[in-house]
């Protein structure tokens, strides 16, 4: 059923691309599994074993067919630093988009981070750094919300438990140029993006998937601030184009989130 109404919804533009063609078969394979139970998936040459294979054929379109994540470099060894690698697919699409690219990728979830791992290691990618720790604005831990496949949060509403953290703004300090950041840290960017604001100077392009979570402030503007005032140019999309906003206020039925926005910024001259 989740595969059919996919299909009445987006056939005509995904039947475009390659890629789009391919994510329909994957959605005719995978798209009937059961919610939240681990399943192997292929696709390509690939092999990924995933905590929820609807979820992971969003991620799929995301990457694949929208390619939110595609960029230039001068370099063949462009640096990139995934926040929230999640079970490796923004990994492996910067892999495929530059071989040689040096690569941290950063997962808090630690059962997430597993998949993570394990998937690179399956596909024999073995030259990307992972740090399973949440990124934050200190180095002293943070309370996380389990989530089921791709939510866990700070302000999820799961069993909370301590999670070891890395300062980002740190980690930027030490690279002279970031070619790629991307941030999907589920409402932690709004702490996190103010905290790095003097050093991203150095990241020439941006990605941040913009979460605002029921009961929590908003905080757009705390983060376009600081993207304005780093001399960044961005462009922001969402994909929910929900219908009688002013009385369905949130992301999706009994989600608990609000708003989710994906801004790209990038350096002028880029």
């Amino acid at each position: 059923m989740l595969a059919f109404r996919y299909l009445l919804k987006h056939t005509f533009h995904t039947l475009r691309s390659r890629a789009g063609r391919a994510l329909l078969l994957l959605f005719w394979k995978y798209g009937h599994r059961p919610r939240y139970q681990t399943t192997k998936v292929r696709f390509g040459r690939y092999e990924f074993e995933v905590p929820d294979a609807f979820s992971w054929l969003w991620q799929y379109e995301e990457i694949y067919v929208e390619e939110f994540y595609k960029f230039q470099s001068s370099s063949s060894t462009p640096v990139i630093y995934d926040c929230g690698a999640n079970v490796g697919m923004s990994v492996l699409y910067f892999k495929e988009l530059y071989p040689q690219a040096r690569i941290k990728a950063f997962e808090a979830e630690p059962s997430i981070a597993n998949y993570l791992t394990q998937n690179l290691k399956t596909n024999g990618i073995t030259d990307v750094e992972i740090i399973q720790k949440a990124v934050w604005k200190d180095t002293h831990g943070v309370w996380f919300g389990e989530g089921q496949a791709d939510d866990a949060s700070i302000y999820g509403e799961g069993t909370k438990k301590h999670i070891p953290s890395v300062r980002l703004r740190d980690q930027l300090a030490t690279e002279t140029k970031v070619d790629f950041l991307k941030i999907d840290i589920e409402g932690a960017e709004i702490e996190v993006i103010p905290d790095c604001a003097d050093v991203l100077d150095r990241v020439q392009h941006l990605f941040v998937e913009f979460h605002a979570y029921l009961g929590q402030p908003q905080a757009l503007t705390k983060v376009i601030e600081v993207i304005e005032q780093a001399g960044f140019r961005y462009y922001i999309d969402t994909n929910q184009h929900r219908r009688s906003p002013f009385v369905n206020h949130r992301y999706r039925n009994n989600d608990v989130m609000d708003l989710q926005l994906n801004i790209s910024a990038w350096r002028p001259h880029v």
